[in-house]
């Protein structure tokens, strides 16, 4: 190989420096674990590369989850699954994470209450200003939303947009870390599920966080299935001196043990089985551990759990800035000015399956935002906005270039990178996260219809 082909190769690792989601397209691998051409002792030689990079970047196996007890798993699953939790009683936390689509929803950005159908077929709810993001393997991810909003920090405290709200009593409840946190807040949020009016919970004013959740406690209490459950759930402890905490340890809980994966061809890899990945996958993963990439998606889940701008078109009607309509990412909650238009790394693993990718869903196909990386503001200047799910790209892309993260200055790459790295995204999947019916209940306590049931 060339010079200049190497450095092609490795600025194609570096594109993936900060990747973000992914959608489930057809492999170009081959079919068996080893290529026709390629020798066993070259499959092994090249194994050997990626497992010394992989171990010079700290990544390693990703452990099992925290055990959870069925009691409360089964709470969990029929409060993420029940729409009593929503304002007007149309929409489930599963609503927007949806077991068919890979735990999102397969839209551009969400659409939230006041909706109806499911996935991309939504129509007539409220656009919701960021893509969902999948909740796969959540136990090993510490920033949570696409913003970092809900976290816990070393020490153990929660920083979390109630503040004070979440009392310490609350936050005792907690059995997940930031997991068992972050369902407290889509139930607070008009847009997403408490709706603007027709419920007493819209009645309720947006600083009064724990009235809302108590209302939500009142309903769930009336359902004598849920006192029951809840009980069950946590011996020893009556329902009448639960919070809505409570509720959102359980569906953390559900989360965990119904949604985390650690079987896929990668995992097989690192536990030692040269041959779990294809001879391409190989590739990929060399070129992905040989430069930044891994600077960024290390660790486990392969997140760093910080905050990049990628150079992502911004669309939808936004969270702030000047006009309203501008989303400034981990800035909103930072005020850091580096941090402008910077968004989580998101974890990799099953990436494949989670399509559209980036904090707006801005791309349809895991190539093309692999791709993305090359001269990504050359990319950013001429994105096409013709899907039809695009609303239409704010005039800011200058200003996004501006706090571009470093590490993608300068990046160019082959496509033929491209393709060995997309086919190692791929290797990220475990098996058993392709089919998910069996994550969903046939029927909830409250008698509303369950949304993605057979």
């Amino acid at each position: 190989m060339s010079s200049m082909a190497w450095v092609g190769r490795l600025a194609g690792s570096a594109a993936l420096a900060v990747l973000v989601g992914c959608g489930s397209e057809e492999s170009t691998a081959p079919e068996k674990p080893l290529s026709a051409d390629a020798s066993r002792s070259e499959v092994h030689a090249l194994a050997a590369e990626v497992r010394l990079l992989t171990a010079g970047r700290g990544i390693t196996a990703l452990a099992k989850p925290p055990q959870v007890r069925p009691a409360l798993v089964q709470l969990g699953q029929a409060l993420a699954f029940d729409k009593i939790l929503s304002g007007n009683r149309d929409i489930a936390c599963m609503t927007c994470h949806l077991p068919s689509f890979g735990t999102g929803d397969g839209r551009s950005l969400s659409m939230g209450q006041g909706g109806s159908e499911l996935g991309p077929a939504r129509t007539n709810g409220v656009v919701i200003p960021r893509n969902s993001p999948a909740v796969f393997n959540l136990f090993a991810i510490t920033e949570l939303f696409w913003d970092g909003r809900v976290s816990r920090d070393q020490e153990g405290n929660y920083h979390t947009p109630a503040g004070a709200a979440l009392t310490p009593a609350m936050t005792r409840v907690f059995e997940f870390g930031a997991v068992s946190a972050q369902p407290m807040f889509p139930v607070l949020s008009r847009e997403e599920m408490r709706a603007f009016s027709g419920n007493e919970l819209a009645a309720i004013p947006d600083e009064q966080q724990q009235q809302i959740w108590a209302g939500i406690m009142i309903r769930l209490g009336a359902v004598r299935e849920y006192r029951h459950m809840f009980e069950k759930a946590y011996p020893g402890t009556r329902f009448e001196q639960m919070t809505f905490a409570h509720a959102s340890n359980a569906i953390a809980g559900f989360i965990i043990d119904k949604l985390a994966f650690n079987n896929s061809p990668w995992d097989r890899f690192l536990g030692g089985n040269d041959e779990a990945m294809t001879q391409v996958q190989l590739q990929g993963a060399k070129d992905f551990m040989s430069a930044r990439c891994s600077i960024c998606h290390n660790g486990p889940a392969l997140t760093d759990n910080k905050f990049h701008n990628v150079a992502v078109a911004q669309f939808g009607p936004g969270k702030g800035g000047e006009d309203g309509s501008d989303d400034f990412g981990r800035f909103r909650e930072s005020h850091v000015a580096a941090e402008k238009y910077a968004f989580r790394t998101p974890p990799l693993r099953n990436v494949e399956l989670t399509a559209p990718y980036g904090h707006d869903g801005a791309f349809f196909s895991l190539r093309d935002f692999v791709d993305h990386y090359s001269e990504s503001d050359i990319k950013l200047t001429n994105f096409d906005a013709s899907h039809p799910e695009i609303p239409g790209v704010l005039n800011n892309k200058i200003d996004i270039l501006d706090s571009r993260d470093p590490l993608l200055q300068g990046v160019v790459f082959a496509p033929q990178t491209v393709d060995e790295v997309t086919e190692f995204m791929k290797a990220l999947t475990d098996p058993a996260a392709r089919n998910l019916a069996g994550v969903v209940p046939g029927r909830v306590p409250s008698g509303l219809p369950v949304e993605g049931k057979r």
